[in-house]
């Protein structure tokens, strides 16, 4: 069924209060360490207070939202966990990058990231934290922004076909003129240009001065983005001296990654000895969702 955008509010069943509480589920989901509290529930995800009040009753009754007693905000909840733990061999790139991660961060440092591609969004799963005294905070695990805007989220915007770049600049320019004046659709394509030329994307501070960050897209083996690695740092870290060392490191890691893709991919290509084959793990990571599918309010923050 395709999804549609909220409409007026009424006491309904069926599949479009499965639409609505996972969508709440959703936007929960994406504060996961924060939490939200009722009223920015209700302001992002279009509904009442009464509608959303029993989603998230609902949800909570299911075990896969909690409310803090003491500050009243609501958490993902312990069925979620569960859930999320059973789906992540299926979708296993946060574990393939992790020790690329952990090493990117040794050595560099600073603040490593994976990003992974939802819709015309980037997605961040998971911050590794540097050891410099001094760190930039602009990425958190969670968060959300449109894509091109941070390192690793432009890394991914210029590894898609430029047909489908056109479509996601398009279906971004509200959001792009409304949070980010600097980052036009056309000094975008510039920037596509530009990290398609290097090899890897580049953002000196173009948001936050002192907040620098570079990127490189991850591939499955037939050339399709999976995600992409990226570093952040202030922008004393990140001068023109410093660029190729942690450029190549980035590709390096990234080439570690990529060859687990490229393994796993392999091995579920060969035929199973009973039943039917299955589609590769992972692959789904990236898939683009339905146009017009809700997506929540950009997080007010510049993605690394």
């Amino acid at each position: 069924m395709t999804a549609k955008p909220p409409v007026a509010d009424k006491d309904t069943t069926g599949s479009q209060s499965v639409d609505r509480a996972l969508r709440l589920l959703s936007l929960v989901g994406h504060q996961a360490e924060r939490g939200m509290p009722l009223n920015q529930i209700v302001e992002e995800g279009g509904f009442n207070k009464p509608t959303t009040r029993r989603l998230l009753l609902a949800l909570i009754r299911a075990g896969f939202l909690e409310q803090d007693p003491a500050d009243r905000r609501y958490y993902i909840g312990q069925e979620a966990y569960v859930l999320g733990s059973l789906a992540s061999p299926r979708f296993g790139l946060l574990q393939m990058s992790m020790e690329s991660l952990i090493r990117i961060s040794r050595k560099t440092e600073d603040s490593s990231f994976l990003s992974i591609r939802r819709d015309t969004h980037s997605i961040c799963l998971h911050r590794e934290e540097g050891t410099y005294p001094i760190r930039t905070h602009a990425l958190q695990a969670g968060f959300e922004h449109p894509l091109g805007v941070g390192a690793g989220s432009l890394a991914m915007l210029a590894a898609l076909p430029d047909d489908e770049i056109e479509t996601v600049l398009q279906r971004n320019s509200q959001v792009l003129d409304e949070e980010y004046k600097l980052l036009t659709p056309e000094q975008l394509w510039r920037d596509v240009k530009t990290t398609r030329a290097r090899g890897y994307s580049f953002n000196p501070g173009l948001i936050y001065a002192n907040s620098w960050g570079m990127g490189i897209a991850l591939k499955f083996p037939d050339g399709r983005l999976a995600g992409a690695l990226s570093i952040a740092a202030i922008d004393s870290r990140m001068q023109e001296a410093r660029q190729a060392d942690l450029a190549a490191i980035l590709r390096e890691e990234a080439a570690r990654v990529e060859a687990k893709l490229a393994d796993i991919h392999n091995t579920q290509d060969k035929p199973a000895d009973t039943g039917r084959q299955r589609e590769p793990i992972a692959l789904r990571a990236n898939t683009p969702l339905r146009n017009n599918t809700p997506l929540r309010k950009t997080t007010r923050r510049l993605a690394r």
